[in-house]
């Protein structure tokens, strides 16, 4: 692939203007910082070609990384870092210095990154390997974490909590069935198979940790799994968003397993006192996405729809208290690794993309107004940034 070179137009839009608004006021192209600079809250991008770096206050480019191929990026769980899944594995990338580190957890298929209290964990799909470490440890080089290898290579995830407890799918290349809890000397001391098609994770106030099924949510907690059935045989919540602020797992709730792609209407909220599930509809006619989920600072639930809205959710009622202008309407893409609008949240800021124009938009979750908006060269596809700790 050709590199394309990537220049950063900041935007600086009034408190009481609406995005749209926002997107079309004329711009000037700032000077990219200097490559020994370092970078003010780094947001990391991918593009077809690389990853950019940039100032996350002003959103000016402030690195342009080459890397071909599909790549992911994820916090590593320090104040500079993110994990970039390449075809080799997971490798680290220093955002604040712009730069690919020399560390890396070689593996085919590198999937889910969790970052949870003091650990960040690791799971490889194509070898099954966990590795769960601080990462603190990460300023000195590779840490000497903890390792463990899951009986089958598979799609997965683990989730490592403050007493030690390892939390990892079980599953193969063939089938997901559900998963076990380790302590913190490697032995099982529990088990749970009755959640098909297991994905994705989330650990809600309490360290419960909350694995997605094909018919309801897997929930660990108080040293033992516990099902959340749904009342349909088929409602997949294939990705869950969390918060320490709330008992209340937000989850995304499909209904056709035979769709060749189904744009859900309808959004989970899992209770994790009381195991119990609720389906909320989204507004009429929108739906949203697997990038589209995130959590505020408050513990609010927060969803991208396709409407181009932001909306706030109160997680303990299901009812949409904001839904704020940021996009123009949009329609998800057939093939996942597709570009299409998503979202990163760091304490009171999201960061959301519009693929379609090009841009990324900086906006406050106190007030709901865009602060600034940038446009770039090249289209952004995934976002993410370093967040220390959970």
């Amino acid at each position: 692939m050709n590199r394309r070179k990537v220049r950063g137009v900041a935007v600086l839009a009034a408190g009481s203007l609406a995005l749209a608004a926002c997107a079309n006021q004329a711009a000037s192209t700032p000077a990219a910082a200097p490559p020994s600079a370092g970078v003010t809250e780094p947001v990391t991008i991918t593009y077809d070609g690389g990853i950019l770096v940039l100032d996350g206050r002003t959103l000016t480019v402030a690195h342009d990384i080459p890397l071909d191929g599909f790549n992911r990026v994820n916090p590593a769980g320090d104040a500079g870092s993110v994990f970039v899944s390449t075809a080799d594995g997971f490798r680290v990338l220093d955002a604040a210095a712009g730069r690919l580190t020399d560390v890396t957890y070689p593996g085919a298929k590198p999937g889910h990154v969790v970052r949870h209290g003091e650990r960040t964990i690791l799971f490889t799909d194509g070898t099954g390997e966990v590795n769960s470490f601080d990462p603190k440890d990460l300023a000195a080089g590779k840490p000497q974490g903890r390792r463990y290898t899951a009986a089958a290579p598979h799609h997965g995830v683990a989730v490592e909590l403050a007493d030690g407890t390892l939390i990892v799918t079980l599953g193969t290349e063939e089938s997901r069935t559900g998963a076990i809890a380790l302590d913190a000397g490697g032995k099982e001391i529990a088990r749970n198979e009755q959640c098909p098609g297991v994905h994705g994770e989330a650990v809600a106030r309490g360290d419960v940790v909350g694995l997605g099924c094909e018919d309801g949510v897997l929930l660990y907690k108080n040293g033992a799994f516990v099902k959340v059935q749904s009342e349909l045989e088929y409602s997949r919540i294939g990705n869950q968003a969390g918060s320490d602020a709330s008992p209340v797992l937000l989850g995304d709730y499909k209904i056709e397993p035979d769709a060749e792609l189904e744009r859900p209407e309808n959004f989970s909220l899992i209770d994790t006192t009381t195991d119990k599930l609720t389906v909320v509809p989204m507004p009429k006619g929108v739906s949203y996405t697997f990038r589209s989920l995130n959590r505020g600072p408050d513990g609010e639930g927060l969803i991208l729809g396709t409407d181009g809205n932001l909306h706030v959710i109160d997680p303990a009622t299901g009812k949409i208290t904001n839904s704020w202008p940021v996009v123009a309407a949009w329609e998800e893409p057939l093939e996942w690794q597709q570009p299409r609008p998503a979202i990163f949240v760091r304490g009171a800021t999201a960061y959301i993309t519009e693929p379609a124009t090009n841009e990324v938009h900086q906006l406050d979750l106190t007030t709901g107004k865009v602060v600034t908006s940038a446009t770039l060269e090249a289209t952004p596809n995934e976002i993410s940034g370093p967040v220390a700790g959970h």
